[in-house]
């Protein structure tokens, strides 16, 4: 039995050192408390972290000045490689500007009045209202915002394509197809002019 007491003392594990020697338990006692407090801490520096996401889906919307240039340099490529247009510019104009569509909740409100009186004079009145409220949602930073459904892009007002070959009626057709077919718009909404 000796023995047996003996060898158990001798394969004593790293962890049963440790919790016998009284100085490294303050030191795993330390550490944890520190751990704790760095959990604790890092709620505080949670919201510097995350303000840069709102940021970033924010700058994810495109200005409709942003949309027409877009157009406008897609359009360039495209009626540039229309053979006999060679060097091309374009211009397009918004008839407004992005518009969002937002998540609404209607509340109807009926009331019906019917009044009688023993001459047989009836008098009805119907009253009914609607209450429109927007459905908010809460931003990673707490601020409420409208819930947004749909982003309506802007309309295409017009669409002015200059280039050198402006001036022959083939490259001119094929610039107006061209560009009413990428765009869905009418020709009467697209002028092709010759470049000086």
């Amino acid at each position: 039995m000796d023995k047996d007491s003996g060898e158990k003392e001798g394969k004593k594990t790293f962890f049963d050192k440790l919790a016998e020697n009284e100085l490294y338990r303050k030191i795993i006692a330390v550490a944890c408390i520190a751990g704790i407090a760095l959990i604790f801490l890092s709620g505080f520096f949670k919201g510097g972290g995350q303000s840069a996401q709102p940021a970033a889906s924010s700058q994810a919307a495109v200005t409709a000045d942003q949309y027409a240039r877009q157009i406008e340099s897609s359009l360039t490529g495209i009626v540039g490689q229309i053979q006999g247009a060679g060097h091309t510019e374009v211009l397009v104009t918004l008839e407004r500007n992005t518009e969002y569509v937002y998540a609404t909740e209607e509340k109807t409100t009926n009331q019906n009045t019917e009044d009688k009186t023993d001459s047989e004079t009836t008098k009805n009145e119907q009253n009914g209202s609607t209450e429109k409220k927007y459905i908010l949602v809460k931003d990673a930073d707490g601020s409420q915002k409208a819930l947004p459904v749909t982003e309506v892009q802007p309309i295409i007002k017009g669409v002015v394509v200059v280039c050198d070959g402006g001036d022959s009626p083939a490259v001119q057709q094929d610039v107006i197809s061209a560009v009413t077919t990428a765009l869905d718009i009418t020709s009467v909404r697209v002028c092709v002019l010759k470049a000086k």
